[in-house]
């Protein structure tokens, strides 16, 4: 085979492979008048076989329609089509009959914050795992607050940035532990994972009240890259470790949501509606403030606390995890 038809064929594949790949596996079949028109133009070019692949795309997208309109026709009560594979999200409304808006958690994900958790607990740090722990958030802790001061809003941003992500690294290593072992995690995993994506949507509720800039940005895209490694390689080398950094990174998200509590009620800060999104996911009253939405999220660390202190102990003790059952739904 020559260099030219070399040249050609890879040509071929490669216009082939960009029109049919993402229908490959279609079941939906071309009509043959298509396929009869297709046979008298010159094949033996790119031109050719590229009309051929656009007619049978066009095709491909008249029968579709064409069907789904005959399903229309014959179901009253079909839901729309969302994608190619018809998987379409259910229909979702709110106790009192109005739409669900939030695709990023499910009405059964809401639920009511435990406000009545003792916030000023703390763990002592006794042994030599717990105080390289203790300051290993104490000197994490100084440049964060030297450098956002009163200004709770952009300091909450970061801290959700960095606090959700203990909880996925966490999971993700159970999950492939216990992929490798064929055991079970307690429930731990469940756990981990819950902690995390409590913690992104107290993220999705104060993007709703403050749009970071452009610095702030960087910024977490500089810390959360360290940190995410940093406390992967922490937690292969010693989870209980781990999960105390976690615990002592509580403690300081409680202190930093009661210092910014106290401001709101001091009136420092104005102490504006609560975004609907908090509204809905800690099922808080329509009149809330983001007085309560603070209240509520500093209970949720506490919980996240006390969630990861209990891991740490019972490593510390020379016990796996999966010997005690997770308390998962905690927060």
């Amino acid at each position: 085979m020559n260099r030219n038809n070399i040249v050609m064929t890879t040509k071929m594949s490669q216009l082939m492979l960009k029109q049919l790949g993402p229908r490959l596996f279609s079941t939906t079949r071309f009509s043959h008048s298509i396929t009869a028109e297709s046979s008298r133009i010159p094949n033996g070019t790119t031109v050719g076989i590229t009309r051929v692949l656009n007619m049978h795309v066009r095709n491909w997208s008249t029968h579709a329609s064409s069907e789904s309109g005959t399903d229309k026709n014959e179901n009253n009560n079909t839901k729309a089509i969302s994608s190619y594979w018809g998987v379409a999200p259910p229909s979702l409304t709110k106790a009192d009959g109005s739409a669900w808006k939030w695709n990023c958690f499910r009405p059964w994900e809401a639920y009511q914050a435990d406000t009545s958790i003792d916030v000023t607990k703390h763990h002592k740090p006794v042994t030599w795992n717990d105080k390289i722990a203790f300051w290993i958030v104490q000197a994490l802790k100084y440049p964060t607050h030297f450098y956002f001061q009163k200004k709770h809003i952009h300091h909450a941003v970061l801290l959700e940035t960095v606090a959700a992500v203990p909880g996925m690294v966490g999971g993700m290593l159970l999950h492939t532990k216990s992929l490798r072992r064929f055991e079970q995690s307690g429930g731990w995993i469940k756990a981990l994972l819950e902690e995390a994506e409590n913690e992104r949507m107290h993220l999705m509720t104060f993007i709703d009240v403050y749009e970071p800039k452009w610095h702030e940005r960087a910024l977490v895209f500089a810390v959360q890259g360290v940190f995410f490694n940093a406390y992967f390689l922490a937690y292969l080398a010693s989870p209980k470790l781990a999960h105390r950094i976690t615990g002592y990174l509580e403690e300081e998200a409680v202190n930093s949501y009661t210092d910014f509590l106290n401001d709101l009620e001091k009136g420092v800060m104005k102490d504006i509606p609560a975004p609907a999104i908090a509204i809905d996911y800690w099922c808080l009253p329509q009149n809330s403030t983001l007085k309560d939405v603070v209240r509520v999220i500093r209970a949720d660390e506490a919980h996240h606390r006390d969630l990861n202190h209990y891991a740490s102990d019972i490593q510390c003790q020379g016990h796996e995890l999966k010997e005690y059952p997770a308390p998962i739904g905690y927060h």
